[in-house]
């Protein structure tokens, strides 16, 4: 099935800012595009603001709530419009695999979005889009990265790896949950999780051999949620290497001893940074091509994600 994601429609390069532009992004319109199907939204537009629009922006109010409200005139307030068309949106993307959204926007930023008190008075960029805030707290296992943060190659190389995780999460369980299901896609993924948080490896371990001690609705929210979380972090160097000996191990019987000395330059050359990951990888699949393992060439690691995005190299 079509990997599908959502994405604020003017980072697809629709014109629908409030000055009537856009912010195409050549990741996702040029790269991503291949792999997914995009479910474009703009939050703005949906609840019949005009395109051009008026500036608008998040303040408190006396009891310290958050509004949308237009910033040359905050007496117009967009905030009940708004939260009708979240109540009746969101339950209609419990299908999203993951979510890309425009950075600093009031009502789809992420994060370091500008929010002002009662008054008027700016009190700095800590506030978060009235959409995505919610977006995020009905699914909180879902991926969602802003448009901006793409440009980084370890933040972009993340996203699209809890992305293509999660898809694969959905379409394993899509017939139902069983924990038979949980036990065979833990399997597949502990290496993964292990490279990019050792303590979640652990906790998911255990969390999926006691499974028979939750109800199924409980396990799989909770499964979810933590594996998401646990990718969510930056996979480093070192955990990468930890992983490559890990995997090293299960050749030990089937390799030279030429074969395996290359496989271990070859891993602490990666680890001192004098190759990409990809290069170890590269020699892992040449061995296995030679001597198949099936629990090896199970684990997701190894692919996380298609080849053609580059994203190891």
């Amino acid at each position: 099935m079509t990997i599908k994601v959502g994405i604020s429609a003017c980072v697809l390069g629709d014109k629908v800012r409030f000055d009537g532009g856009h912010k195409a992004s050549g990741f996702c319109t040029s790269v991503l595009s291949d792999h997914v199907d995009y479910i474009p939204v703009c939050p703005e537009v949906a609840i019949g603001m005009p395109i051009p629009r008026p500036a608008i922006r998040l303040q408190l109010d006396q009891q310290e709530q958050v509004h949308l409200v237009r910033s040359k005139d905050p007496s117009i307030d967009h905030t009940e419009q708004m939260q009708t068309f979240i109540d009746k949106k969101l339950p209609q993307l419990s299908n999203l695999s993951g979510y890309i959204v425009c950075a600093k926007s009031p009502s789809c930023g992420m994060e370091r979005v500008r929010l002002f008190d009662a008054n008027g008075h700016q009190l700095g960029k800590i506030g978060v889009g009235i959409y995505t805030r919610a977006l995020m707290q009905r699914y909180p296992w879902l991926p969602v990265e802003e448009d901006g943060r793409l440009f980084d190659d370890a933040l972009r190389e993340n996203f699209i790896c809890r992305l293509f995780a999660c898809h694969d999460y959905q379409q394993s369980m899509r017939e139902g949950f069983t924990i038979g299901k949980l036990v065979k896609f833990h399997s597949r993924y502990k290496f993964l999780v292990l490279a990019h948080h050792p303590v979640a490896y652990r906790e998911l371990g255990r969390l999926v051999a006691q499974a028979k001690l939750f109800s199924a609705e409980k396990l799989q929210l909770r499964y979810l949620t933590d594996f998401m979380n646990a990718l969510k972090v930056i996979a480093t160097r070192k955990n990468h290497t930890n992983v490559l000996q890990h995997l090293q191990g299960f050749l030990k019987n089937s390799l030279n001893a030429q074969a395996k000395q290359e496989l271990s330059e070859t891993i602490n050359k990666y680890r001192l940074g004098y190759l990409p990951l990809v290069a170890p990888l590269t020699l892992f699949k040449h061995h296995l091509s030679l001597h198949p393992n099936q629990y090896l060439s199970e684990q997701c690691y190894f692919d996380p994600y298609p080849e053609s995005l580059g994203l190891r190299a």
